[in-house]
Order: structure tokens, then C-alpha cells, then sequence
């Protein structure tokens, strides 16, 4: 571990919620090396409870946007954001920029502030691997590490000569290899008869406004065949604020006012663990229900230029978090026109009328190899990357003296 003995200051960026859950762990990491340390950024609630206020230039929500349309829209909000992100850091001159996720937003604030010499890493590799490899130049340029949560991700920046660490994700040492389920029904205050339910389906329509405006009423609609077939079929939801968990309620009702959907705020881990089967959106919390061996059908929709435009860059044949870890197709992917009740139905359907021990062993068997201290690891990288920007800042000085004497 690289000793610092100075306070830093350190300009920390997250861009949606698995974003907040990483720069949460990698602060409180940073403050046991460097407990003077000063943060400034963009924060999400946990982030925010770490960090001093004062150092927040913008609330996380508003960067928290998806899909190629719908960053058009939000464009010139963005820009003029990331202007100003930028300006101030160069008047403030932080030791280190970390942009988590949000490579479209990040990358750029990167590259501008490498270029004024201050230390950049950017936290969770962009699917370069799978699409718009080309970017592989513009992320070499921009950051002095990329810190990789996925294990294969690191074999394709050492092709590219781009410097990169494996840390994996902080969820894989956090979630136990197994959870109870009657355990997390009770911390979730279900019935006694909910708690003996073997039908239990968490829907998981992601943390983004657009991803749950289209998701939710296909899941909604979904329940309502469900229901019809499986009776005593109970679902639960995961959202991540009162605001999103207001949106959900309003879509569910409109598309399936009689089945009864109970959402929990902040809760994904329980609501993950107390299920029998997923409907999840694309996503890092595709990752968080593998970790609780959890089947699942993952969906994803954008708009249709979005989807016109990743159609054509797609380098792979799966998109879920499972499946390329897996290797294999392990879960179902439903993307775009294929993402529709009747579809979400049928796969909701095959997971509790068919077995998958094969699921099961792989899961597990990921999940043991990601079990490593990520929070540490990243913060470890972090203090020897401002100690390398430190050592080259004084044999520059050293030489532009020995120059002066010649």
C-alpha cells in the first residue's frame, strides 16, 4: 500500500446508483489512508452521507440518463453541467479525478483535466469489448488507469496497451455465497402466509426514469397473465428513491390496477433475496441478483434510434451480466420488440416449471472467484497513482533545476 502522508483532495463523479454503491465503498476506503482527505464531486445518498456537503456541485439524478435519444434530449443540460464541472475543477486542481461509470459524461472531463495534469481514473470499464471499440483510443488518452469490475475486461486493455486493474465489485464480497430467504421475507415484514409463498417474483425495472417508464408496463402486463395462471403469484418491487417508487405505483396501476405490487425503498438486497424469480432490467442489478443464485428473465428497451444505432455495433451475441460471465446463455434475454408480456410471461413461466442446477453451480462458482476486497484494491490504486503524478511533478522540477545550473 502507497503511505501518503498529506490530505488530498479528491473529485469523485458518479453518474446513477451502482455508481453511488462503488464511490461509497471507495471513500470510506480512501479516508482510513488518508483521514484528512477533502472530497469534491457528484454525489448520489450514499456518497452524499461520506462526503461533506459542501464539496457537491450537482445532485447524481441529473446525469442519470440512458440510452443514445435520450441523452440528446437532455444534451444542452449536460453540456452546459459538464462546462462548469470542469471549469471549477481546474480552478480547484484536484489531486485526482474519478469518474465512476458514465463514460459519455466522464471520459470528456477526463481527457480535459489529464490534459492540465491532474491524475484521472475512470471506476467500471465502458463495454468497449462489446461495442464502439474504437472508443479504446479515446480512454487511453483520457485516464492514467481504468479500474475493471469484470475479470475478462483486463485481457482486452493489455491488447490495447491501456492501463487497467481488476478489482471486481464490492457486491461480490458484501452479499453472503448463500442468504436465507425466509430471513429476508421476515426483515420485509411479509405475512406469515407470504413467507411460506414459493411464488414470489421481484421486478426490478431499474434505477434510470426512462428505463422504468418503459419496463413497468411490460412487467405489469406480464403480472396480469401471470396471475391468471399462478394464483397465489405474489410480486415485490426494489426502488431505489420515494420519487422512482411513486412512478412505479403510477405505471402498475395504469397497466395492472388488480394485482397487488409492494414496493420496498432502498431495499434491493432483501427484495432480491426474498424472491423466487426476476424480471430485471439490464444492468449492474443483473449482477446483484446472480450474486443471490437468483433465475431471472433481463429485459431492455431504449427508444428506436437508440436500438437502430446499437444494433449496428454490437461485437457480441449477449448483453446481461450473467451471461458473459457465464460464458454461456444461462439466463433469457429480452431486448427491444422481443421484450413483451406474453414473452416475459412465458420465461417467468419456465423458471418455476423446470430446474437449472447448471445456474446454480456457475453462479456460485463466479461469485467465490469475484470475492475479492474491491473497496481496498481501488483505493490502493487510487494512493499509488497520485504518488506516481507526485514522483513525476518532482523529477520534472529536479531537471528543469539541473537545466537552470547548466
Amino acid at each position: 500500500m502507497a503511505s501518503v502522508t498529506l490530505s488530498h483532495v479528491y473529485a469523485i463523479v458518479a453518474c446513477e446508483a451502482s455508481g453511488d454503491t462503488l464511490g461509497e465503498g471507495l471513500m470510506l476506503e480512501i479516508l482510513k489512508r488518508d483521514p484528512k482527505a477533502k472530497f469534491v464531486g457528484i454525489y448520489g445518498p450514499k456518497m452524499r452521507k461520506v462526503a461533506s456537503a459542501e464539496g457537491e456541485f450537482c445532485d447524481m439524478e441529473q446525469l442519470s440518463v440512458m440510452g443514445i435519444g435520450e441523452v440528446l434530449t437532455a444534451l444542452p443540460r449536460i453540456l452546459c453541467l459538464r462546462h462548469r464541472l470542469i471549469k471549477k475543477l481546474l480552478q480547484l486542481h484536484p489531486d485526482i479525478y474519478i469518474g465512476i461509470d458514465g463514460p459519455d459524461f466522464n471520459l470528456s472531463v477526463e481527457y480535459k483535466l489529464k490534459q492540465e495534469g491532474i491524475a484521472t481514473i475512470h471506476y467500471v470499464s465502458p463495454s468497449v469489448w462489446a461495442w464502439r471499440q474504437g472508443r479504446i483510443h479515446k480512454i487511453k488518452a483520457a485516464t492514467d488507469m481504468v479500474l475493471s469490475i469484470l475479470p475478462f475486461e483486463k485481457e482486452f486493455y493489455d491488447k490495447h496497451n491501456t492501463p487497467c486493474t481488476y478489482v471486481g465489485h464490492r457486491l461480490a464480497k458484501e452479499i453472503p455465497l448463500s442468504v436465507p430467504t425466509t430471513f429476508a421475507r421476515w426483515t420485509l415484514g411479509f405475512t406469515e402466509e407470504a413467507r411460506t409463498c414459493n411464488q414470489i417474483v421481484a421486478v426490478m425495472p431499474g434505477s434510470r426514469t426512462s428505463e422504468i417508464r418503459f419496463l413497468v408496463p411490460e412487467f405489469a402486463e406480464a403480472a396480469y397473465k401471470l396471475v391468471s395462471t399462478y394464483p397465489v403469484m405474489r410480486f415485490i418491487c426494489a426502488a431505489t428513491t420515494y420519487q422512482k417508487a411513486q412512478l412505479v405505483r403510477k405505471l402498475w396501476l395504469k397497466h395492472a390496477p388488480s394485482i397487488p405490487l409492494v414496493i420496498y425503498v432502498g431495499q434491493s438486497h432483501n427484495v432480491l433475496a426474498a424472491a423466487n424469480a426476476v424480471m430485471i432490467a439490464s444492468g449492474t442489478a443483473t449482477l446483484e441478483a446472480m450474486l443471490f443464485k437468483k433465475r431471472m428473465v433481463v429485459c431492455y428497451i431504449v427508444n428506436q434510434i437508440t436500438a437502430a444505432i446499437g444494433r449496428r455495433m454490437l461485437k457480441i451475441d449477449s448483453f446481461s451480466l450473467p451471461n458473459l460471465l457465464c460464458g454461456r446463455k444461462a439466463v433469457k434475454e429480452l431486448i427491444q420488440d422481443d421484450c413483451t408480456p406474453q414473452n416475459i410471461y412465458d420465461e417467468i413461466s419456465k423458471i418455476f416449471t423446470t430446474e437449472d442446477s447448471q445456474l446454480l453451480e456457475d453462479f456460485t462458482r463466479i461469485h467465490r472467484e469475484m470475492m475479492v476486497d474491491s473497496d481496498a484494491i481501488a483505493a490502493d490504486v487510487v494512493m499509488k497513482i497520485i504518488k506516481q503524478k507526485y514522483d513525476e511533478l518532482v523529477a520534472l522540477l529536479n531537471q528543469q533545476k539541473l537545466a537552470k545550473k547548466d
